[in-house]
């Protein structure tokens, strides 16, 4: 890691606080939680974005389905 990215890291109250390891392990963390929900949204988009409607297989059903009134 870039010295002058780990100085201004070790300023931080935060670091100084609960240490290095402790918030470059959440920031791990948090960066593969969003770089797992990318990928996930990404495969939604990929497998139901280009697809219109319901498909040949229940062609004619999108007018079947009712949503209950309140």
């Amino acid at each position: 890691m870039d010295e002058t990215l780990l100085r201004r890291l070790d300023r931080d109250r935060e670091v100084r606080l609960e240490g290095r390891s402790a918030v470059l392990r959440r920031a791990t963390a948090e960066y593969l939680r969003r770089s797992s929900a990318r990928r996930i949204a990404e495969a939604y988009r990929r497998a139901y974005g280009a697809s219109a409607g319901l498909g040949t297989d229940f062609s004619g059903w999108e007018a079947e389905g009712a949503w209950p009134e309140n």
